[in-house]
């Protein structure tokens, strides 16, 4: 057991129930609210004949200078703009969509969660 499993269920303890906390492998699994626990080195899940990669979205504020840092962080990073998405983005913010596709994904999620104004991730199924 390493350091941040160990940590993550002596949290799950302390709290009781009171809330559910996943096995996301990223640094702030507060911010990344889906497990990537089965996505591999390139961004995909699946059987071998049938792998994918992972979409998901979050909410950024509207002005130019968080859109154009996602984008440099996450080159699949695309604006919704007048979308709210399930996350349920306010009138004050843009529907950003992007994908675990690619070998690093995990770094991009992880830098993507690490910004002060992302505050969930999710994991989008198309229906």
């Amino acid at each position: 057991m390493n350091l941040r499993t160990g940590v993550a269920g002596l949290a799950a303890v302390m709290l009781g129930g009171c809330a559910w906390i996943g096995p996301a492998l990223s640094s702030d699994s507060r911010v990344i609210a889906f497990d990537t626990s089965a996505i591999d080195e390139d961004g995909l899940v699946g059987p071998p004949d049938g792998k994918r990669s992972v979409a998901y979205e979050y909410c950024v504020p509207k002005a130019p200078g968080p859109l154009d840092e996602v984008r440099r962080i996450d080159p699949t990073a695309e604006p919704m703009p007048g979308a709210r998405g399930r996350i349920g983005c306010g009138s004050t913010q843009v529907l950003v969509l992007g994908s675990t596709v690619g070998p690093n994904w995990r770094e991009r999620l992880d830098r993507l969660a690490a910004l002060p104004y992302v505050r969930r991730i999710r994991e989008v199924h198309f229906e």
